[in-house]
């Protein structure tokens, strides 16, 4: 029965994160963002203590049932585990692949004080690099990267094939959506992916108990946990299945003792044993389990597997989507417009600093896979690298639209409401004259101005001289750095090929104000 709470309940959280990071409509976001908010190192760097403060009470009363239940990367392992034990080859070998090792101490002390001393260096601002590279073994976002760049492009692709079976019927209800891939995330999600499949299907849960640091914290915080799985040594009769079984590596049967700080509650154990020699119980004197003295003593007798080996895994993957050609209602074709080459990066509002959104954020992507407009797209830099920053190619930032706030957990960008949104200046608009169609060619275009909704941008002569061409004029205290003027100028589109990006664009600032 724990054991099959303990599924249900991973198994729902695992889809409903999954769904968050591959919804493109924002009904998941609309409804269970709490989900991610809810993950150990973003609620720890977004300040939220309450969160923080349940999760150490939790594993203070159950153990690391946040790795098994809560954990998108920890119940993304379980589910290789499950297929490597339902597909993986000769039934004997894999239901009975696991022996107990010695707990990798140095290793895991190792991963834990560079993960920490790295985001300490990026939190007090000294290096933005070291953050993010904190960021990769982080499991929330190592996961919401492997959702959004390997498992997003599958669902939109099947999105579409609705989309196509549904027009053929004649109902609307599904829309086409393109699926975009950012490749350097691409790459470090897909490296990501092999590496956590390889060590799942070899070796169980042992990322969890050597690289992960949170798994680290909470390990070391479950040695104190009030309840835990206990080996009844009067009820056992040796035959070790649940050693033999057990995918953290955590239980010497040989000695009837558990290694806390790797068990992840998974409750397989309880269910494996034939003699219902183990029970999930509350244990008050420490005395009344075998200790890590015990334990220690213990890998003396088996010392074959304290060494492992990461198998190298070849993913091959092919998408075939249909390749819609734009057009301008006739012929011709009309190319994408490219992202101007920005002194400042943009980023979005309630980042309130670039610096700030540096020493925050986790590069989990949500943010950008949740923005209704296409806007935010994961940066190249390397001092801002997978961070999201503000593309204007194929939409803006509408001044209502709290969304990316409203869903990120890690307080990287903070919520807004939309009156709040309105005011935050993200950028100013600049303007090329000499890219302008208005201003040097002399077309009534006017679109920036039309389209500003601050109303920053006024069309006045060039000269004074009877006649003159109009140009665009930005009032740059009024200006909010929406992107609306960048996005609807039709310079670097529709077959204008004075420049491949726009005459008008928005040049971010350091620091956000409200105006």
């Amino acid at each position: 029965m724990l054991k099959a709470l303990r599924v249900i309940f991973a198994i729902a959280c695992l889809s409903a994160l999954t769904l968050l990071f591959v919804d493109f409509t924002g009904f998941a976001a609309d409804h269970w963002s709490w989900l991610a908010k809810i993950q150990f190192v973003p609620a720890l760097l977004s300040l939220n203590l309450v969160v923080v403060a349940a999760l150490v009470v939790l594993t203070l009363v159950f153990g690391r049932i946040y790795c098994s239940v809560i954990c998108p990367l920890g119940v993304f392992q379980d589910f290789i585990n499950w297929l490597h034990n339902h597909f993986g080859g000769k039934r004997s070998k894999r239901l009975n692949r696991f022996r107990y090792h010695a707990p990798y101490k140095k290793l895991r002390l190792t991963f834990l004080t560079l993960f920490v001393v790295m985001v300490a260096v990026g939190f007090v601002g000294l290096s933005s690099a070291a953050f993010a590279a904190a960021g990769l073994i982080e499991p929330y976002s190592a996961y919401g990267r492997i959702a959004t760049q390997l498992f997003a492009p599958v669902y939109d692709a099947g999105n579409n094939v609705l989309a196509d079976m549904s027009a053929a019927a004649g109902n609307y209800d599904f829309y086409h959506v393109t699926a975009r891939v950012a490749w350097p995330v691409f790459i470090v999600a897909a490296l990501t992916f092999v590496v956590i499949v390889a060590f799942s299907w070899t070796v169980g849960r042992n990322y969890c108990n050597i690289v992960c640091p949170v798994g680290t914290v909470l390990g070391y915080l479950s040695k104190f946990s009030l309840l835990k799985p206990v080996i009844d040594k009067s009820k056992c009769n040796g035959c070790r299945k649940c050693e033999r079984n057990c995918k953290a590596s955590c239980i010497d049967g040989h000695n009837h003792a558990i290694d806390y700080t790797r068990c992840v509650a998974c409750m397989d154990c309880i269910g494996n044993c034939s003699q219902h020699a183990i029970s999930y119980r509350v244990v008050t004197d420490a005395k009344a389990v075998p200790g890590e003295t015990e334990v220690k003593t213990a890998t003396k007798t088996d010392t074959g597997r304290r060494s492992f080996i990461i198998t190298g895994a070849a993913i091959a993957g092919g998408l075939v989507a249909k390749a819609a050609v734009k057009g301008d209602g006739g012929l011709a074709p009309v190319k994408d417009k490219k992202r101007p080459d920005r002194e400042t990066q943009v980023v979005p509002p309630g980042a309130i600093s670039i610096s700030h959104l540096n020493a925050r954020c986790t590069s989990c992507q949500l943010c950008i896979n949740s923005c209704p407009e296409g806007v935010l797209r994961p940066s190249t830099e390397i001092e801002s690298f997978m961070h999201p920053v503000s593309y204007y190619t194929d939409g803006w930032c509408r001044p209502d639209c709290t969304t990316c706030g409203d869903v990120c957990p890690a307080g990287a960008i903070v919520s807004l409401d939309a009156a709040e949104k309105s005011s935050v200046k993200i950028g100013t608009a600049k303007v090329d004259l000499g890219l302008c169609i208005s201003a040097s060619a002399g077309q009534q275009c006017g679109n920036c101005e039309r389209h500003c909704p601050a109303g920053a941008i006024t069309m006045a002569p060039v000269t004074d001289n009877p006649g003159a061409n109009l140009r665009p004029v930005v009032d740059e205290a009024a200006c909010i750095g929406c992107g609306s003027c960048e996005y609807h100028c039709p310079v670097g589109t529709a077959g204008i090929i004075r420049a491949d990006h726009s005459a008008i664009y928005v040049e971010g600032v350091d620091v956000h104000r409200l105006i």
